[in-house]
Formats: structure tokens, C-alpha cells, sequence
């Protein structure tokens, strides 16, 4: 790679870094944030400033040793003791004024990737898009990481990093004058001439930390994608661990724990495979920054020496030139003491890079459906439905259920039914054509959720439980046949795994019974109860239907169903075009 595209890359990233920063310090929350940086700021230059003070005191004092001067000697411990006590009070407000900054800077960055991701239903489209065509490249992995992890590794390194950079410079701009003036001039005879070069050790460090740092990046290099892979593999553990716990009952009833445990050894093993990589790149590297880090505490002594011993340079002298190189040679090998926290801080820069790109796709995307929430009865105008990769199921759909009618949609598995119900609420993102639905609608989806916390909570939800009495909940219980959860109301529990599926589908139900939608979707929200319970309770979502002059519409595959139905909505193979199946209306 030549020197050009290296320069073009490293103006990438800082392109990237400056697209993800900018927008907090241009937020409702921009002054509170640039006083805070600009404290920051002033902060590490007053640090600098006390470091100076520091050079000068090392000749002062050691001077004073070297003289046995007495007073000297304590007249330097007094402004030592003022020195230390400032270096204190500032290391102190440096590291608190720096955490409140990425503290608020990730609280802000996370409400407004969360508000983002949540908003239109983009959460649930890049879901879909992980199973569909990778048009644009493959959709982020594991979001919520994204959300939780990579903002926080962001908003640290971003601060940390800006600001230790600053630092190296504005030390370097300080002590390079001193240690020019201090180093004095090197003398050497070439081809019968005497070349004299001025601020030799001044020239000296910069070459052994310009050699140093491109050592380093060559060394280092391979811990960026290391680090990037070690996230990703890292997620993707974690999330398989998730949905064993979640679906822990069918696992144990399938007696999966053998296929599961393989599943996650093999995941985990792939974890520790990157991770011993990762460490013997980082032990490469540690072997040359330490090697380079200890020739650089004798380097200066080593260089001055002949000046010393022949009494041009005092004591003092020494060690004021030995402290101005030590600040001169951090500052300028601030690259390598950094390489490896550079190297995360670029990968977590392009996850979220990647995932910014992703929302903005999302948020630009055009919908071909059109959906509107009106007052009166369903109805679409050709509305056509494909899957996520492309493949189209149904086209041309001209529909509508009238107040009042009761409309049972059947079919082969994998013949749309699920993805028509999502097209008619408005959320499936492959789907063309119009649709009004009625404004007072509800829908019971085949996997109810329920939040974690109390039974009211999750009965009432999304809706706040306060907006409804406790008898209201109970009789919605009683109602939904969960007569024993009724004085449970109170009482918080992980519901998803609390109860069974079919208890599930009952207080998904009572959902419905407590909220009273004149409109009512369910697709086989009765699949898990037995007949009996699933007559009752059909009875009961026709009759709320019924009486709010609304209209139900059903998915179910068991014939006792129809007959709360009287009209039947059958997708059946055929040759409508553009599709794979067609629908035909009949009587129930």
C-alpha cells in the first residue's frame, strides 16, 4: 500500500470518527458538552504548564544536591509541595470532568441510536433484512451490541484518546524548545570537514520514535481486524447462550442439551481462537514496546554523559535534559503506547460506522405500501406481498371486511397468511399496494409478548397498567379463563417463561377483552388450547367484535373455528400472476 492510500485511509477513518461525534456537540445538549470539553481542555494545558515547572525544578534541586546548598535544598521542597498539591487537585478534575463527558455523551448517543432504531419499525426491518437479499451489504450483527457495547467503547476511546493526542502535542510543542536549548550542539568530522548538528537530542529522539512508531504499525496492524472479529464472535455466543435460555422448555423436552452444548462449545471455541490470535499479536507487540520503552529511560544519559563528566553540564543539568527527553519521547511515541486502544477504537468506529449507515438506509427507505388508520371497515387496493428475499406470494389483492362480518383466512404453511396479517397492520416492509385499516384495531400475534416485571404490567401493555382499575384486570383474567392469576396482579416474574403456551395465547386474549378493540387480528392466537377453551373464548372475541360494530379476522388451521366465521379468505397454489399463490373468497 503506498504512502497516498495510507494518508487516504487514516482521512477516512477521521471522517467517520468526526460523522459520529458531531452531531452531540451540535445537539440540545452542545454547550453543556463543549464546557465540559472545553474544561477538559484548559485542564491539560494547565497540566502541561505544571510539567515545565517540573523540568525546571529537576535542575533547581538536583543542582542544590549536587552543591550540598541547604537552603536551596528547602526552598525546592516547598515549591515541590505546591507543584504536587496542583498536580493532584488537576489529575483529580481532569478524570472526573472527563467521565461526566463520555457518561453524558453515551447517555445521549444511546437515547438517540435507541429513538432511531425503535422509530418505524426499524428494529423489526433489520431483523427481516438479516433472511433477505444483501443489497447495500450484509445488515449489522447484533444491534443491541452496537447500542450497548460499542457506544460506550466509542464515546471512551474517543475522549481518552482526543485528548491524550492533545496532550502529546501541546507537550511536545512545550519541551522541545527546552530540550533544544539544553542538548546543545554534536560535532563530528566528515570527509575532512567538522559538521556541528544543533539540538541533537532533540533530532535523536524524533528519529528513534519515528522508526519506533512505524515499527509498531507494522507490528500491531493485525489486532484491527482481530478486534472487530473478537466483538462480532463475542456477540454471537452471547446471543446463541440467550435463546437457549429463552427456549429452554422445547430444548429439554427435545432433549437438545447435547446439539446446544456442541453449538455453543462451537461458538466458544471460535471466541478463544480469535482471542489466543488477538494475544500473540498483542504479545508481539508488547515485545518490541517495552523493548522500546526501557532503551528510552538510558538513552538520554547515555548521549550526555560526555558533557557531564567532562563538567560542561551540571547535575542539575542532566537531569533536566533527561526529563525534557523523557516528555519529548512520550509525546512523540504517544502512537506506539496507544497502538492497541487505536486498533479497538477503529473497529468499534466502523461497527458503528456500518450501523449508522443502516439506520439512515431505514429511514430513508420509501414504503411501496401505502397504509392509512381510517373509521371505517378494512380495505385494500392491490396489495401484493413478498418474502424477505424477493420471492413474491400473493399480488392484486382487492379486499374488504365490512362492519360486522367475520373473515377466517386459511391456507397451506408458508402460504402467506402470517405475512398478509403483517402487510394489513402496516409493518412488513415487502409488500405494495394500499391499505385502510380501522383505527380501533388490535392484533393477537401467534408468539405474544410479554414484558418482564408484573402480571398488570404485561396484561395492560404497551399501554400504562394505571390507565386501567384492578377490577377491570381481574375480570379480563377471569374472562380469558386464568381465573388463578386474578390476585397475582401485584407479583413480577419473567411471564414469556412463567407460563405455558397456552396460558400465553389466554392472557394475550385478555389483553383484548380488558382494551375492547372494535377491530380485532388474530393469526392462531387459540393454536395451543384445547377445544373447549378455545370455543369459549373464540365466542367471546366474535361477540366483542359484534358488539363494537367492528369486524374479526382470524388465522387458524382448526375447522371448529370456522364456525365463528362467515366468510373465508382460502389461499390456494395457482397462476396469478406475479405470485405463487392466489386467494379465493367463499362462504364459511
Amino acid at each position: 500500500m503506498t504512502f497516498q492510500e495510507r494518508l487516504a485511509l487514516v482521512r477516512q477513518q477521521a471522517r467517520k470518527i468526526w460523522a459520529l461525534s458531531l452531531p452531540y456537540f451540535q445537539s440540545e445538549e452542545k454547550w453543556r458538552a463543549r464546557g465540559l470539553l472545553a474544561a477538559i481542555v484548559a485542564l491539560n494545558l494547565a497540566g502541561v504548564w505544571l510539567l515545565v515547572q517540573y523540568n525546571d525544578w529537576y535542575r533547581v534541586f538536583y543542582d542544590a544536591l549536587e552543591k550540598r546548598d541547604q537552603a536551596v535544598f528547602w526552598q525546592q521542597l516547598g515549591r515541590f509541595t505546591i507543584l504536587a498539591f496542583g498536580m493532584i487537585v488537576l489529575a483529580v478534575y481532569r478524570f472526573y470532568l472527563t467521565q461526566l463527558l463520555e457518561m453524558r455523551w453515551r447517555a445521549w448517543m444511546t437515547g438517540t441510536y435507541l429513538k432511531r432504531w425503535m422509530a418505524n419499525h426499524a428494529f423489526y426491518r433489520m431483523e427481516l433484512a438479516r433472511y433477505g437479499q444483501a443489497e447495500g451489504g450484509a445488515p449489522p450483527d447484533n444491534p443491541d451490541q452496537r447500542i450497548q457495547e460499542d457506544l460506550n467503547l466509542f464515546t471512551t476511546y474517543t475522549v481518552s484518546l482526543t485528548m491524550g493526542a492533545f496532550n502529546a502535542f501541546v507537550t511536545l510543542v512545550s519541551f522541545v524548545g527546552i530540550l533544544w536549548g539544553l542538548s546543545g550542539a554534536f560535532g563530528f568530522d566528515l570527509g575532512g570537514r567538522h559538521v556541528e548538528v544543533p539540538g541533537f537530542m532533540v533530532w535523536m529522539a524524533v528519529l528513534y520514535c519515528l522508526a519506533g512508531s512505524v515499527i509498531t504499525h507494522f507490528i500491531g496492524k493485525p489486532q484491527i481486524g482481530l478486534n472487530f472479529r473478537q466483538q462480532r464472535l463475542e456477540a454471537d455466543f452471547r446471543h446463541h447462550m440467550v435463546r437457549v435460555r429463552e427456549y429452554s422448555e422445547a430444548i429439554a423436552l427435545d432433549r437438545g442439551e447435547p446439539v446446544e452444548r456442541a453449538q455453543l462449545d462451537t461458538r466458544f471455541s471460535r471466541v478463544l481462537g480469535n482471542y489466543l490470535d488477538l494475544i500473540r499479536a498483542q504479545k508481539r507487540l508488547i515485545w518490541f514496546s517495552s523493548f522500546f520503552g526501557q532503551a528510552a529511560v538510558i538513552f538520554p544519559f547515555l548521549v550526555s554523559a560526555p558533557r557531564f563528566f567532562s563538567g560542561a553540564i551540571q547535575l542539575g543539568d542532566l537531569m533536566q535534559i533527561s526529563t525534557a527527553f523523557r516528555e519529548v519521547q512520550e509525546s512523540l511515541a504517544w502512537f506506539v503506547d496507544n497502538y492497541q486502544q487505536l486498533a479497538v477504537w477503529r473497529a468499534t468506529t466502523d461497527r458503528l460506522t456500518s450501523f449508522e449507515a443502516h439506520l439512515v438506509a431505514h429511514a430513508a427507505e420509501q414504503d411501496a405500501q401505502q397504509h392509512a388508520r381510517v373509521d371505517g371497515p378494512l380495505q385494500t387496493q392491490g396489495l401484493a406481498v413478498a418474502l424477505p428475499d424477493g420471492t413474491p406470494l400473493l399480488a392484486g389483492l382487492n379486499l374488504a371486511v365490512a362492519n360486522g362480518e367475520r373473515v377466517l383466512v386459511k391456507g397451506p404453511s408458508g402460504s402467506g397468511k402470517s405475512t398478509l396479517l403483517r402487510a394489513i397492520a402496516g409493518i412488513w416492509p415487502h409488500a405494495r399496494g394500499s391499505v385502510a385499516l380501522p383505527a380501533d384495531a388490535m392484533f393477537i400475534p401467534q408468539r405474544p409478548y410479554f414484558p418482564d416485571g408484573t402480571l398488570r404490567d404485561a396484561l395492560a401493555y404497551p399501554e400504562p397498567a394505571a390507565h386501567y382499575t384492578d377490577e377491570a384486570l381481574r375480570a379480563a383474567l377471569r374472562e380469558a379463563l386464568l381465573p388463578q392469576l386474578q390476585n397475582r396482579l401485584d407479583e413480577p416474574d419473567a411471564w414469556s417463561q412463567k407460563l405455558s403456551g397456552g396460558e400465553q395465547q389466554r392472557l394475550a386474549i385478555a389483553r383484548v377483552l380488558l382494551k375492547k378493540p372494535t377491530w380485532i387480528f388474530a393469526d392462531e392466537a387459540t393454536s395451543a388450547l384445547d377445544p373447549q377453551a378455545e370455543q369459549n373464548l373464540y365466542a367471546k372475541l366474535a361477540a366483542r367484535a359484534q358488539a363494537g360494530a367492528g369486524g374479526l379476522l382470524s388465522i387458524a388451521h382448526r375447522p371448529a373455528v370456522a364456525g365463528f366465521h362467515d366468510k373465508v379468505w382460502e389461499l390456494v397454489p395457482g397462476d396469478a400472476p406475479g405470485a405463487r399463490y392466489r386467494l379465493q373468497q367463499q362462504p364459511a
